[in-house]
């Protein structure tokens, strides 16, 4: 007997099969673009492929350092952070300083990643600083250790030297959206050192097992925090997160500032362990890291990437 099914349910399972095929076109969509917006970058990391390692690194940063001088967006975005902290700047300046940070955060990336043959390196690094015997003290006893720095030099040194001395530290990083750019570089990360934490409660979780167990963490804190207090950095306020000073506190462990600083040639690093922020309270330590890692770029400012965003909402 033919059945004639009811008009709601007609109208029901044509959305319901518009919206799959919807989907599917989304998705669809979002894959080609990931492809698209990756091809570039695969390019550039595989052209100078055969090349000694500094080679390639030094090529890859001079390609990122034309972007940045010559793509607007960016140009104008590291141009008005750079007017926050140096209003007086004449705009020629302004201009070799994006490329120059453009040269050090390509060259910083190509290594990243490439991770696994940038660690093959460290011997050719500076170590120094009181801190580096404070995390040895606390390996030794069987304490955690919070390591804080920030997006300036090659922060991977400080990694690379303490797991070349035994001491492998862990990383928080943000998960990025681009699936082949996210393979890319949690691979590179990871092999700095284990465990890598993403950013969120469940990573903020394994965060504190991991140092309750004893084990080292690096946390980069120059980053805008929506949550975070209004702090200066660099004369301006920036929303700043207090979490790795809160732990160091709450689980007593030593919070180390420690930075690994370009060399001139760019191929070696001057990597120091600062010694441990005296434990206070969360502001105070947090404003002791901000004003240390401010020094250093007021020192070196194409060592640090302009390009955070960092007073955002501030």
């Amino acid at each position: 007997m033919l059945e004639i099914a009811p008009y709601g349910a007609f109208t029901l399972g044509g959305s319901l099969e518009f919206h799959h095929t919807t989907v599917m076109i989304s998705r669809l969509v979002k894959t080609l673009w990931q492809h698209v917006r990756y091809i570039p970058l695969l390019s550039a990391l595989t052209i100078s492929r055969g090349r000694a390692f500094d080679r390639r690194a030094q090529a890859f940063g001079g390609l990122v350092g034309l972007l940045v001088r010559f793509f607007p967006l960016a140009r104008r975005r590291v141009e008005a952070e750079l007017r926050r902290v140096y209003p007086d700047m004449p705009r020629r300046e302004r201009l070799d300083l994006c490329r120059n940070m453009g040269r050090n955060m390509g060259r910083t990336l190509y290594e990243i990643l490439h991770c696994s043959e940038f660690q093959t390196l460290h011997h050719r690094n500076t170590v120094s600083g009181q801190g580096l015997e404070a995390l040895q003290k606390a390996h030794a006893e069987g304490k955690g250790a919070i390591i804080v720095s920030g997006h300036f030099g090659q922060w991977e040194a400080v990694r690379s030297t303490l797991k070349s001395l035994g001491l492998e530290t862990g990383a928080v990083y943000r998960p990025q959206t681009n699936r082949h750019y996210e393979r890319r570089l949690y691979s590179g990360i990871a092999a700095g050192g284990q465990p890598i934490l993403a950013t969120g409660k469940i990573g903020t979780r394994a965060l504190v097992r991991h140092v309750q167990s004893g084990g080292f963490i690096a946390i980069l804190l120059d980053e805008k925090y929506p949550d975070g207090e209004r702090l200066p950095f660099l004369g301006q306020p920036a929303l700043t997160a207090l979490v790795a000073a809160q732990l160091a506190i709450k689980y007593d462990v030593p919070l180390v500032p420690a930075f690994g600083t370009r060399m001139e040639d760019g191929t070696k690093f001057s990597v120091e362990f600062d010694a441990p922020i005296p434990a206070t309270d969360s502001i105070t330590m947090t404003q002791a890291f901000n004003d240390n890692l401010s020094a250093r770029i007021l020192a070196n400012p194409d060592q640090w990437y302009w390009l955070l965003g960092r007073w955002k909402g501030a």
